[in-house]
């Protein structure tokens, strides 16, 4: 039998719904990323890590720390930016003429081999330089003599 009120209408349902739907949206808002349970499980599992042994504390937690960074979203465009920053910053300790070459070879000249899969990515830009080589003088030969006995 159903409740005059309700125009045939079953409430309970329906409002376990919305009450559903609304907490699921608070949720969302509080935690817009949706990472609140990847930052749970990477801070369990660093305390975990913590309870190692020294030697092997490192590496645990620079596990679970790429485990998440690969669940965090990323924008194409901003990471080729920072990717392009931080390899023009690795040639920033060379001296001249070696830091423009680095350049050159990380805005893309030269030749590339290899992939990530493999080892690395190996970049070559060869440079040919036309001039005078110094050539020195090969010292002149001497005549050693051996003292008598």
């Amino acid at each position: 039998m159903t409740n005059p009120k309700s125009n045939g209408v079953r409430t309970g349902p329906t409002l376990i719904a919305v009450v559903g739907l609304l907490t699921c949206l608070s949720v969302a808002a509080a935690d817009p990323s949706g990472n609140a349970d990847t930052k749970r499980r990477y801070q369990r599992e660093s305390a975990a890590c913590m309870k190692m042994r020294v030697d092997d504390r490192s590496d645990c937690l620079s596990e679970a720390s790429t485990r998440r960074a690969a669940t965090l979203p990323s924008r194409a465009e901003e990471a080729r930016d920072i990717l392009t920053r931080n390899a023009l910053k690795r040639c920033e300790p060379l001296s001249e003429p070696d830091r423009s070459d680095c350049v050159s070879r990380t805005q893309g000249q030269g030749t590339t081999s290899g992939s990530v899969a493999a080892g690395g990515i190996y970049r070559e830009l060869v440079t040919r330089e036309v001039g005078v080589v110094a050539v020195t003088p090969a010292p002149a030969a001497s005549t050693a003599t051996i003292p008598p006995k």
